[in-house]
């Protein structure tokens, strides 16, 4: 899987990723492929940075529907902004992209299959495969590193001057601990409006 967070703190937004990619046991290291887990898209607001977890094949195919959106759909700065933009993704990607929707007989809807941060000027925000989005006031991360990246980001949170520096802790604790995550780290940052 992978380390994935975004963190709010001292007028700053940050948002941070690990590089590593797995095709079932073999890694596809920073060394072979440039494994960036985060792009950056010009959402109705303002430059957005989104950054997903689960599958490979989702990395391509969510970049590749958002940016295919029409501009004036592509609103990514509140809770119901994320929400029902990605409700609007959610048919591209069943009917351009291929996405299989069933997770288990007994799911309520339909699922998207993947989890995603969001970081701009208007705050961190998650979005699951239900598309159940969350606003989040100082930390957040997705991943199989999440756990490990949690901790060290709860443990420098106070102590640290800027978002970027908690956000590079997180996922570098996700780094060192997490079979599935390996650097080099991305970290991309955003001014939060106030």
């Amino acid at each position: 899987m992978t380390t994935v967070v975004v963190v709010k703190k001292a007028g700053q937004v940050a948002v941070a990723s690990d590089s590593l990619v797995t095709f079932g046991d073999t890694k596809l290291a920073h060394r072979f492929e440039d494994n960036s887990k985060i792009f950056k898209v010009n959402a109705v607001g303002g430059e957005t940075y989104v950054a997903a977890a689960g599958t490979v094949a989702h990395f391509p195919a969510i970049r590749k529907a958002l940016l295919d959106l029409p501009s004036e759909d592509l609103k990514l700065h509140s809770k119901d902004e994320v929400y029902d933009t990605f409700l609007k993704l959610h048919t591209v990607l069943k009917d351009k992209f291929f996405l299989q929707t069933k997770e288990d007989d007994n799911d309520p809807y339909e699922s998207m299959q993947f989890s995603v941060l969001v970081a701009n000027s208007a705050g961190i925000f998650g979005l699951y495969s239900y598309r159940e989005v969350f606003e989040f006031k100082e930390f957040w991360g997705i991943g199989s590193g999440r756990p490990f990246a949690l901790g060290a980001m709860n443990a420098v949170y106070s102590k640290a001057k800027t978002a970027a520096e908690v956000a590079e802790a997180g996922v570098l604790a996700g780094c060192e601990f997490d079979k599935n995550s390996a650097p080099p780290v991305h970290v991309y940052t955003v001014k939060l409006k106030k």
